[in-house]
């Protein structure tokens, strides 16, 4: 298996990081809506990590695949499916290899959680895309979170909010910020903090690369890779797309339906 750099060791703490209840709460009804207004059942949920969101939308009666290079994600969304009773296909599988592992029979790919940035040249982004198109039938839905990397790169916004988790007596919190490579990549930097009840910190750093992705090279490459109806919002109430003051990039749009033009 691939070493994906990162993730691999932040598997056993995603779910901490993340305030699942939180954040689902916030996001799935602008993604049902989505998923309702395409007719979409049978959905890809591409970059995954611990299938949260593909395992939520399960439990809505959704027809869901999960993919992820990372193998010790697709392990823990693995256990989280079980522990939920839900039946979801995780595989590990990097972009650009979906149409192979997964097939083309979908009615939406979601790639949620900021995950497009880490495909570091716009090559790769062409094929990225393609594969995109290639998992989904015709006007079929895709729907991409990133972050507002418009307003991070006009700003040099190096650090986000901290995150804190409790359990008992154990405390974790999640430092992240941004190092600022002279080759206008990101270095991406997760600091984890941990202690038990009576004893001190530790720390883990980890760190990948990202290639931040502004608004208007996405809406290129997405209409390059055969995609229509593009529309984007600035985040998951739908809220108009604002360059300089968004915190998201959420694009949604459809793959070309060449049936309607024989």
């Amino acid at each position: 298996m691939t070493a994906v750099p990162l993730y691999d060791d932040f598997s056993a703490d995603y779910d901490r990081f993340v305030n699942w209840q939180e954040r689902l709460a916030v996001e799935l009804p602008f993604i049902e809506q989505q998923l309702t207004a395409s007719g979409a059942r049978r959905i890809l949920d591409a970059a995954c990590s611990t299938g949260m969101h593909a395992i939520a939308l399960a439990q809505r009666g959704y027809e869901m695949v999960g993919v992820d290079l990372s193998a010790p994600m697709i392990q823990r969304a693995r256990e989280n499916a079980a522990a939920a009773g839900v039946e979801v296909r995780f595989v590990v599988a990097g972009f650009g290899k979906l149409a192979v592992k997964v097939g083309n029979d979908f009615n939406a790919l979601l790639c949620l959680g900021n995950s497009l940035p880490h495909v570091l040249t716009a090559e790769a982004l062409h094929a990225t895309l393609i594969d995109f198109a290639a998992v989904l039938r015709p006007a079929g839905l895709l729907l991409v979170q990133n972050r507002n990397f418009d307003a991070v790169m006009a700003g040099r916004a190096r650090w986000m909010a901290p995150q804190a988790h409790r359990e008992g007596g154990r405390e974790w919190l999640f430092i992240r910020f941004y190092d600022f490579n002279p080759d206008s990549t990101l270095t991406f930097n997760v600091v984890t903090l941990r202690r038990d009840e009576a004893g001190e910190w530790t720390q883990q750093i980890e760190a990948t690369t990202l290639r931040p992705l502004l608004h208007a090279e996405l809406l290129d490459a997405v209409a390059a890779a055969g995609f229509s109806d593009v529309a984007c919002y600035g985040d998951m109430q739908g809220v108009p797309f604002d360059p300089e003051n968004s915190g998201n990039l959420i694009t949604v749009a459809k793959k070309f339906d060449t049936r309607k033009f024989r």
